[in-house]
């Protein structure tokens, strides 16, 4: 009986698995795409950019701004470029999942973005769901939408009383480039 048992439950994992494969054969390569491009998206680097977003991109912000590739491009290329000092944003994806239909796949996941800035660090979340299209031969997303996670409540009344703490500690110390930092 537990030899009948494990053959099903083995051969319960083996078609998941297979089913999976078939549901995103290209997932290693979006997965890959995806990632090369969070990596350059800190660096604010263009060359990432123009290969990541397809020229008919229609892309939805956590503000609620609706921009295209030709937005996004000219916003990257008038970024002061990055100088040593200036905080730094290193992004990620987590629980990404993709689903593939023929050319089309969808890529949902969790993007935290850490941002380093003067010692302390700042992680903010988001949901982001990309379309992308296979067009002779290169995955590109053509519609994308991101969505602001809230921050824990939790988080937010450390944050107040920390800045309530560094504020008071300026105050007392006559810190007039601390205060206004703050």
């Amino acid at each position: 009986m537990g030899r009948i048992l494990s053959s099903v439950f083995l051969l319960l994992i083996s078609s998941t698995f297979v089913f999976a494969q078939v549901q995103a054969p290209d997932a290693a390569a979006l997965t890959g795409l995806l990632n090369e491009f969070l990596a350059g998206a800190g660096r604010n680097d263009p060359s990432v950019h123009e290969r990541f977003w397809a020229d008919d991109l229609i892309y939805t912000g956590s503000s609620g701004r609706r921009v295209g590739k030709a937005d996004i491009m000219r916003d990257v290329r008038s970024a002061p470029a990055h100088r040593s000092g200036d905080p730094l944003t290193v992004y990620t994806a987590e629980d990404v999942r993709i689903r593939q239909y023929g050319d089309t796949a969808v890529v949902a996941f969790r993007l935290v973005g850490t941002t380093t800035r003067g010692g302390a660090t700042e992680v903010s979340k988001f949901l982001n769901t990309g379309t992308f299209l296979r067009r002779g031969g290169r995955w590109q997303a053509v519609s994308w939408q991101a969505t602001r996670l809230p921050r824990a409540e939790e988080e937010v009344k450390k944050e107040v009383a920390a800045a309530e703490a560094a504020f008071h500690q300026a105050t007392l110390a006559g810190d007039v480039k601390k205060l206004e930092s703050l």
